[in-house]
């Protein structure tokens, strides 16, 4: 692998050393001075991945779009106990955290997940098209030796279809069963467990997209963490959630924040006005990004020829036959399965017909009850 960051500016070179420099001595304090087998344990590799690895980086936070990357770390330790997040990996997070908003000694944002040695080379071994990536394009930041990750075995185009359609069938109802009983507790003005459904319902879908586009998703119930690894796997979910405003970036730390607050804090507050904004953003990234649909029907009948392996993907979509509601979160999944894995030169004329006027007007959107669900493909 790599090892060389002379692509990026001196300043961002200076920031990952800093960034390293945390994340060890965070460590070294959360492991203390362990006895037995705990003794051996220690960090093997931290390896950047994503954009600032590969380039292509956005770094934009004060303009109109609001975007920067994230520095994207994979930290490889050799024992499964620290692995948990929350036992040895919280303080770091707080600190670059702090780091970045508080003292400004960070400008990058930071996210990292972390492995062990055997579950990365387990996601090699089967073909994880998110570990493929980060062995490919990641950049060695620190390794304890020079032992090489293994040689990845990628999936080929039958058996993706299969894991894909497997995460999907698993992960897209989930998250409808969450919007369905957002919308009831709505409409009984129970506003906290309305949050914490909604909540749920987006984690779920950015879980769904991230496993059929990777066949991976990190083990995490923080939505800010998951929106930034789906953004970059996807630019076209970036526009989800405007920027410019603090109290826009506001609204989304608070569907975060439902995951803990809306349950056990009774100063957790939030307003029928509030998630309904929350459930619109989604649609409003796909009704703005859908046009781009066309092109990418065209780019999938070149490189997967109609009744291929990936164009028998089943892709279910719900229309509703009651009033519209805010059903952001079923037609993100739908779409960005499309965008993921599918192509179907079908589905995309029914992706066409869904962004017509009428749709964009509401005459016809997902619902809660009283659905019909419609097969598009095989």
């Amino acid at each position: 692998m790599r090892t060389e960051l002379d692509h990026l500016p001196l300043a961002k070179r200076r920031e990952l050393d800093r960034v390293v420099q945390i994340l060890f001595e965070e460590f070294e304090d959360a492991h203390g001075k362990p006895d037995g087998q705990r003794k051996l344990g220690r960090i093997l590799k931290i390896i950047l991945y994503g954009s600032y690895a590969r380039g292509g980086w956005v770094d934009e936070p004060h303009t109109a779009k609001g975007y920067q990357s994230d520095f994207d770390l994979l930290i490889i330790v050799n024992q499964k106990e620290l692995t948990d997040r929350f036992d040895y990996w919280e303080k770091a997070d707080e600190r670059l955290d702090r780091e970045r908003t508080i003292t400004q000694n960070l400008k990058t944002p930071v996210n990292f997940i972390i492995h062990t040695l055997q579950e990365v080379n387990d996601g090699l071994a089967h073909g994880r098209s998110f570990f493929i990536d980060v062995r490919r394009d990641g950049i060695v930041l620190y390794e304890v030796d020079d032992t090489e990750l293994l040689q990845p075995k990628p999936k080929n185009a039958q058996q993706a279809h299969e894991l894909a359609q497997e995460y999907f069938d698993d992960w897209f109802p989930a998250a409808i069963d969450a919007q369905k009983i957002f919308h009831f507790c709505l409409s009984q003005k129970a506003y906290r467990d309305a949050a914490f459904n909604l909540n749920q319902a987006c984690e779920r879908l950015y879980h769904c997209v991230l496993l059929v586009m990777n066949f991976y998703t990190p083990h995490v119930h923080n939505l800010k963490f998951l929106r930034t690894q789906a953004e970059r796997t996807s630019a076209r979910l970036i526009h989800a959630w405007p920027r410019e405003t603090r109290q826009q970036k506001a609204q989304f730390i608070k569907l975060r924040d439902a995951y803990v607050k809306a349950r056990f804090s009774k100063h957790y507050r939030i307003t029928e006005e509030e998630l309904s904004w929350l459930a619109e953003r989604v649609d409003l990234l796909r009704w703005r990004e859908a046009g781009q649909a066309r092109h990418h029907r065209e780019q999938a009948r070149e490189h997967f020829p109609r009744g291929g392996a990936l164009g028998s993907l089943r892709v279910h979509f719900i229309r509703g036959r009651g009033r519209p509601a805010n059903q952001g979160p079923r037609i993100v999944a739908l779409l960005l399965f499309l965008d993921a894995r599918l192509a179907n030169a079908d589905a995309y004329q029914f992706l066409d017909e869904l962004v017509r006027p009428p749709i964009l007007e509401g005459h016809v959107a997902p619902v809660i009850g009283g659905c019909d669900t419609k097969l598009i493909g095989r």
